[in-house]
């Protein structure tokens, strides 16, 4: 992993006001869920020419099509196959209200668009957030096991919930935009800017991984490919992946995964607003942002493994590429945006 830091973060917009609203929305197996896994019967995924051949359709998943009750996104381990990652948005009107009871999975409250209230585990915490995910770095809320949480926005937004199964029951805890460390990644036209909010070395958490990247347009991220869906100690380790994407002004771009084992995952997606691709395994990247648009996406991982560590290995062909960069200066449109101070959390028991 390459580590050029700089800047931090954002300035904040919208607000977060308690209301009392509509929807509400309980993790488990509700009665109208009929699928059973990967995404398969019951689940239209709508593939588009690219995606290559009909198994690529479990693994990229059209705006739309991994939507369920309240959510416009839904995607736990059941759906998605494997054992702990999971993510979710839910949109809210003005003065909605979501409720999301936890079981054994803990979440992060991430702000995509808008702010909100979040109130779990005796707290309170008051998220500013962001007009949007190319305009800042947001707050967010973390949300144990065992809980749950209300979700209230007076002048509505759309949330992304990151979460895992996990072990342990940790505090809820507030992330202050200020402190999520904003990583300059790669050079030239392989330039990104990597917000590690919930990175395993930024926030503690018990199973899950999370990051935000935006690629300038024109851009590769996601690059050189590689791959972390084997047991290899000190070098790589196993952690299923969720890509979420945005793209600026509604623009498009290419997603691409490649087998890292025979019968292995592989994709070759054309991907849009709200687009989602898992990744249980394979060689993934690059992710490509069109000439003119910034390219953005959450990453939720988590793993089986004692550690909560990110360790990948890159593709032995194109692993070349991190060579060249010191030889060259990164993008001169990043950081996309820096940091802009808070006043904190406002926080009651």
């Amino acid at each position: 992993m390459d580590t050029h830091h700089e800047g931090t973060d954002t300035h904040h917009e919208g607000t977060d006001t308690h209301h009392e609203g509509t929807d509400t929305h309980h993790e488990g197996r509700d009665a109208h869920e009929e699928d059973t896994g990967a995404y398969g019967a019951g689940t239209d995924t709508h593939p588009r020419p690219g995606d290559g051949h009909a198994r690529a359709a479990r693994h990229h998943l059209p705006s739309g099509s991994a939507a369920r009750g309240a959510y416009a996104v839904d995607i736990d381990p059941e759906r998605a196959g494997w054992e702990r990652s999971a993510l979710r948005v839910v949109e809210l009107e003005p003065g909605g209200v979501h409720t999301l009871v936890t079981g054994g999975s803990e979440w992060i409250v991430l702000p995509l668009a808008g702010g909100c209230t979040v109130r779990a585990a005796g707290e309170t915490f008051e998220l500013l957030g962001r007009e949007s995910v190319f305009s800042g770095v947001t707050d967010f809320a973390y949300v144990p096991r065992d809980a749950q949480a209300l979700i209230a926005s007076g002048a509505g937004g759309r949330f992304a919930l990151a979460g895992a199964k996990c072990e342990r029951r940790l505090p809820a805890r507030y992330g202050p935009a200020p402190e999520v460390p904003v990583e300059l990644r790669g050079s030239g036209t392989c330039s990104r800017q990597v917000n590690n909010f919930a990175a395993a070395d930024t926030f503690d958490c018990d199973r899950l991984i999370a990051v935000e990247v935006l690629t300038p347009g024109g851009n590769w991220s996601s690059y050189p490919p590689h791959k972390h869906d084997e047991h290899v100690p000190g070098e790589e380790c196993v952690l299923e992946e969720v890509y979420y994407f945005e793209v600026e002004r509604g623009g498009l771009g290419y997603h691409r995964v490649s087998p890292s084992r025979d019968g292995g995952t592989d994709v070759l997606a054309e991907v849009r607003d709200g687009d989602v691709v898992l990744i249980p395994d394979g060689w993934h990247g690059p992710s490509i942002a069109p000439p003119g648009r910034t390219l953005y996406y959450l990453n939720v991982m988590a793993g089986p493994g004692e550690e909560r560590a990110w360790l990948i290995r890159d593709h032995p062909d194109h692993g070349w590429i991190r060579d060249t960069w010191p030889g060259e200066p990164i993008d001169a449109r990043l950081p996309l945006y820096t940091a802009h101070p808070s006043p904190g959390p406002e926080v009651t028991p």
